[in-house]
């Protein structure tokens, strides 16, 4: 073999690519090439090397030819044949062929290049597509970039990112990207760059084809934003086609009844037998990956005496390694009698083989009609100013005789034809999460407002409160509430809210005795209303309903997190001694010292998917700023398991290797889901044998194989909202789910986790409830070690979230936020949201762990909750994450005392310290704080100082 090499420059620094190019240097690239081949010979041999794909920008694609063409950029590299004594680990040379090995790489922009001046077109879009792998010291993944380097003589030398991808060790995978040149200069070259140094870069194949010519790119501004052809059937069906039906042009359906809601015609999807059948147009090559795209459709339905259904657009993805995914971009409620717009935006992550789009969703027999559909780039949407409001009054209840101190309901007035009265015997105390909130308060009167003649479970007292809310303001409900006699079941009732005819859940309850229940919850207005009312109601038809203090009040977060501050630094931190030895106390005596600390170890994690892994700018987010992850949904059982013994742990091996390759811990969630709309439809058909028999199998197949890799399971999540496991394999099913986890994987903590525990408005999942099913699992026998409260949290409030961590505390076990999310269309409401919700846990000596439910948009479980926009911007939430992460970590600065020690006061995690001596003498040493270490003093060596 030989080996080609470039002579490097040490003052070649890559970064600064708008430096001119050292002329040593360019002079060496070009003695490599006369080393190699005259440019003209290169030129006359280019048919031969390019064989029968003519289009290819790229001489020697495949290097057949050797490196004919190709040139090492101040690096080494060899052709790597079937006959070669190499090996570069586990990549499957019966696949590989010929490919070349870059090596001796002494910086990250080192690799192999060629140049294609001549090749490329100016307005022409190119597809570039490569199989790259890496070899050597690597570590998890590594990225592999594809750039152009232009240059105009003696001007500025300028680099064009094309693309990059991840590559694991030792496998090949398709570096995908496009490009286009306004203009051609002088000179274009294209190469690929990237892994660390020492690491080798292996490429196998390289193609570059041009996917549009410039006169054939005169369309309008519109169209040529649009990527679908033919978006409005101008053209008929040309560019369409049905998902496994048939599709039909049409200009009017139903005797002249359906007609298009714009333009001439319209396309249907018939004689559809499955509800994924519908109408389609490839996209394949138009979409780039990592960037946002908006979908728009109009649609309605038509047939099969269907009135009503739910369509949706999808994108089927096929990704290189021939890997099947669906995105759902949008969901629209059709109806028969009119046209509706389907809105959505996607983005893909990786690269991607084929991309496919259509509409989809009625049950079969029933007709989707498509008027039109756009997919453009979306618009880049500028975020909110941070809402400015005036005298907030925080505390000031908002209500009208809240009191009742007049004796009489005015200002008050009932919903219904119930009547309303005022009667002496309620609390005369504030309920105890609205004292946490209010400080300094009046006591109640000890009146309340008595319902009768209830004939409706909303009938109760009402007051409007229109013009009293504000915007962005987050309100705290308090209330004392307490039923009649005769109830024979237990009772819910709830502080409802109308805002413009849409109801707002306030706070619930649920009652089974004759006692007064606080209720206390939260609401906020983002739109100004132009009706607001606030109702107390619940109870069934003829019992009566009683209402006492009922306080609606604007909650003060600024002062709420100083209380949490100082909490903190209570609960969270420790006093400690750095102790200094291996030098004589003389030469510290008086010396200065910095306490740096670098990584705070409480657990920060959050929600992560298959697809998220393949963008290298996702992935650097999560590794910067998380120290633990949890799957989305690639260890649900209806993920590992679709079809019967149909296994697939594919997605969560990958997974779990870049976790465990960066020393992110991972959580376990979930072995079962104990709702029934979770459960595979194959899992519901069996019988209780078959059953039974399915879930230890799970089970074994799960914890086996996984087996001291997740630090937690969820078992059963969601047990207070479900309960299809139980129902079929009867109460001891869920004891035994937890005992048979603990014996297949002794080291993982197994948890319970539910959600709308944490903020008063669900009884099935008060903490009083959680507790109760907590206790009945551990008096059985089950080895319950840690309470998984999810977080999606709309208005947090601190007293209310604390008040459930509280109940929740005295179990004695730890408690995580396993899936917390909040969400405001205000990028600084939301940062608000999102802060009082991390010092709240952060602050809580009971909770151990916090788990945010992803931070990308477009892949968050709800709108209007992610911390970094679709293409990779840090938006405020984003950026009032890192700034409390930020004050989650500790400092200190003074002098070594005479004993050689230095006190400080700090977190647990890892720390840098620097000792400078009065000789100005400096050393830099770290140190790890460990919440298990019960000795207060740490040693630090300082010998050589």
């Amino acid at each position: 073999m030989k080996r080609f090499t470039v002579c490097c420059f040490s003052n070649k620094i890559h970064k600064n690519r708008n430096q001119n190019p050292d002329k040593k240097l360019r002079e060496g690239m070009e003695i490599s090439r006369k080393d190699n081949e005259e440019p003209e010979k290169q030129n006359n041999n280019v048919a031969s090397i390019i064989g029968s794909d003519h289009r290819n920008v790229i001489v020697n694609h495949d290097f057949s030819s050797g490196m004919h063409s190709w040139h090492p950029n101040c690096c080494e590299a060899f052709v790597v044949t079937a006959e070669s004594n190499v090996s570069h680990g586990v990549l499957d040379r019966s696949k590989s062929g010929s490919y070349i090995a870059v090596t001796n790489r002494k910086e990250t922009w080192q690799g192999l290049e060629q140049d294609i001046t001549s090749r490329v077109k100016p307005c022409c879009l190119y597809k570039v597509s490569a199989t790259v792998a890496v070899s050597g010291p690597s570590q998890g993944l590594v990225e592999v970039m594809a750039t152009l380097k232009l240059e105009n003589g003696q001007s500025h030398t300028n680099y064009q990112f094309i693309a990059k991808t991840c590559v694991y060790k030792e496998k090949w995978v398709t570096l995908e990207g496009m490009f286009s040149l306004p203009s051609v200069p002088e000179k274009v070259v294209f190469y690929l760059e990237g892994p660390s140094p020492g690491i080798d870069l292996l490429i196998q194949s390289v193609t570059i084809h041009s996917e549009s010519e410039p006169e054939l790119d005169r369309v309008t501004a519109e169209d040529e934003a649009n990527i679908v052809v033919n978006p409005n059937f101008e053209d008929g069906l040309n560019n369409w086609s049905g998902r496994s039906c048939k599709i039909v042009l049409h200009d009017s359906m139903a005797d002249g009844k359906i007609v298009p809601d714009s333009g001439k015609v319209f396309a249907s999807a018939t004689e559809r037998t499955q509800n994924w059948n519908g109408i389609q147009q490839e996209i394949t090559g138009k979409v780039q990956r990592k960037r946002a795209y908006e979908a728009t459709a109009v649609v309605r339905i038509y047939g099969n005496n269907v009135t009503t259904a739910s369509v949706q657009a999808t994108l089927w993805v096929q990704n290189p390694n021939q890997r099947d995914q669906y995105i759902g971009i949008s969901t629209v409620q059709a109806t028969d009698k009119e046209w509706v717009h389907l809105k959505g935006k996607f983005l893909l992550n990786g690269s991607a083989s084929r991309v496919v789009i259509y509409v989809e969703g009625p049950p079969p027999g029933t007709d989707i009609l498509l008027n039109s559909f756009t997919v453009k780039h979306a618009e880049k949407i500028p975020p909110s100013p941070p809402p400015s409001i005036e005298n907030p009054a925080f505390g000031v209840n908002i209500l009208t005789n809240s009191h009742l101190s007049d004796d009489t309901t005015n200002g008050w007035f009932p919903l219904g034809n119930c009547t309303l009265s005022v009667v002496e015997g309620s609390p005369r105390i504030l309920p105890p999460m609205a004292r946490d909130s209010l400080g300094p308060h009046e006591p109640l009167s000890g009146r309340y407002i008595l319902a009768t003649n209830r004939t409706q479970t909303w009938m109760g007292p009402a007051q409007m409160i229109t013009d009293k809310l504000k915007l962005f303001l987050t309100y705290q409900i308090s209330v004392w509430v307490k039923v009649g006699s005769g109830i024979n079941s237990p009772q819910n009732v709830n502080v409802a809210l109308g805002i413009d005819g849409q109801w707002v859940n306030g706070g619930q309850v649920e009652i089974n005795d004759d006692r007064w229940h606080e209720i206390g919850g939260s609401f906020r207005v983002e739109k100004q209303p132009s009706k607001g009312l606030v109702y107390v109601q619940g109870p069934s038809s003829g019992i009566d309903l009683m209402v006492a203090g009922l306080q609606i009040f604007p909650v003060d977060r600024l002062a709420r997190i100083k209380h949490l501050k100082r909490q903190c630094d209570k609960i969270r931190k420790r006093d400690f001694i750095l102790k200094f030895s291996g030098v004589d106390s003389s030469k510290l005596s008086g010396a200065t010292v910095r306490v740096r600390q670098i990584r705070n170890s409480f657990p920060v994690g959050t929600c992560i998917s298959r697809s998220n892994i393949d963008n290298e700018d996702f992935v650097d987010f999560f590794l910067k700023n998380f120290n633990w992850a949890v799957f989305a949904n690639e260890l649900k059982w209806y993920w590992t398991e679709p079809e019967q013994g149909k296994l697939n742990y594919q997605d969560a091996d990958d997974m779990l290797n870049l976790c465990s390759s960066n020393n992110i811990e991972t959580r376990g969630h979930c072995i079962f889901w104990e709702v029934q709309a979770t459960v595979q439809q194959w899992i519901q058909n069996m019988n209780q044998t078959d059953l039974n028999n399915a879930v230890q199998n799970r089970l074994t197949d799960l914890l086996n194989r996984y087996k001291g890799k997740f630090k937690h399971y969820d078992v059963n999540n969601e047990m207070l909202h479900g309960s299809f496991y139980q129902d079929k394999l009867g109460k001891d099913i869920r004891v035994n789910m937890f005992k048979t986890a603990h014996q297949l994987d002794p080291s993982a903590t197994l948890f319970v986790n539910d959600y709308h525990v944490e903020d008063g408005c669900d009884p099935k999942s008060c903490p009083e409830k959680y507790t109760e099913l907590i206790l009945d699992l551990q008096e059985k026998g089950a080895p319950v070690g840690g309470i998984g409260i999810q977080g999606h949290i709309d208005s947090p409030v601190g007293p209310i979230v604390c008040s459930a961590l509280d109940k929740l505390g005295i179990l004695g076990l730890p408690i995580w936020f396993t899936e917390m999310d909040v969400s405001s269309v205000n990028e600084h409401i939301r940062a608000d949201d999102l802060e009082v919700m991390m010092w709240e846990a952060f602050g809580h000596p009971a909770v151990e762990g916090i788990m945010l439910w992803g931070f990308w948009e477009l892949f968050m479980s709800r709108d209007n909750s992610h911390l970094v926009n679709a293409e990779g911007d840090v938006n405020e939430a984003g950026k009032r994450f890192l700034a409390v992460k930020k004050d989650w970590l500790s400092h200190a600065n003074g002098h070594v005392d005479q004993n050689g020690a230095f006190p400080f006061r700090g977190y647990n995690g890892n720390y840098a310290v620097e000792v400078i001596t009065t000789s100005s003498t400096k050393v830099l040493k770290t140190f790890v704080v460990q919440k298990e270490d019960s000795s207060q003093v740490i040693t630090v060596d300082l010998q050589g100082l």
